[in-house]
């Protein structure tokens, strides 16, 4: 094995875990601001946590964050929630920061 094969499998390491991270951050984000959402609505604590998983399987519909973001404001619109999507996005913003200090502490 030459030192190229292993700069190479490092940096294909490296790659996977960033990705890996990348994704479990949008997860914990996602879960973090469906329980806003939730908290915002009045939702009971069950109701709350099967909340914030729908949010969490919203993430997959399409790529990005618009499939969170319309779940999102529709949900609230629909439970009469004063809110806009800029609040989302900011919410949704601050709350991915949270989540990747949440899981870097974990580490």
């Amino acid at each position: 094995m030459t030192t190229f094969d292993d700069r190479e499998r490092a940096f294909e390491n490296k790659f996977v875990h960033d990705q890996e991270m990348a994704f479990r951050i949008t997860a914990r984000r996602n879960r973090l601001i469906g329980q806003w959402a939730a908290e915002l609505m009045g939702l009971t604590p069950e109701e709350t946590e099967a909340y914030a998983k729908s949010v969490v399987q919203a993430e997959f519909e399409e790529a990005g964050d618009e499939d969170v973001i319309r779940k999102l404001l529709g949900d609230l619109v629909s439970a009469n929630v004063d809110v806009d999507d800029a609040r989302i996005r900011t919410t949704l913003a601050d709350l991915e920061v949270e989540a990747r200090r949440q899981l870097i502490r974990a580490q």
